[in-house]
């Protein structure tokens, strides 16, 4: 990691005793990567949550029309990036 700085949080004895174990399991190499291993989980999973919305979000608008030309044209234009 090539700008890393340090944060300080204060867990409850049985929370570091989790992650003390966790990492005496030689799965982690110390606490540092356990809680960076935790959080890009959740990112995942915010992703995930996140897909699954727009997913739900498309069904959810009714049944499918075909693309036109002017369609096909204003993707292209976003891909560009002349249109956000």
């Amino acid at each position: 990691m090539s700008n890393t700085s340090t944060m300080n949080i204060a867990l409850p004895e049985p929370l570091r005793d989790y992650v003390a174990q966790r990492v005496e399991s030689g799965e982690y190499g110390n606490t540092s990567e356990f809680v960076r291993d935790l959080i890009r989980k959740d990112q995942r999973e915010q992703r995930i949550l996140r897909l699954r919305g727009l997913v739900e979000e498309g069904l959810a608008s009714g049944p499918a029309t075909a693309d036109t030309p002017a369609d096909r044209e204003e993707l292209r234009a976003i891909a560009r990036g002349d249109i956000e």
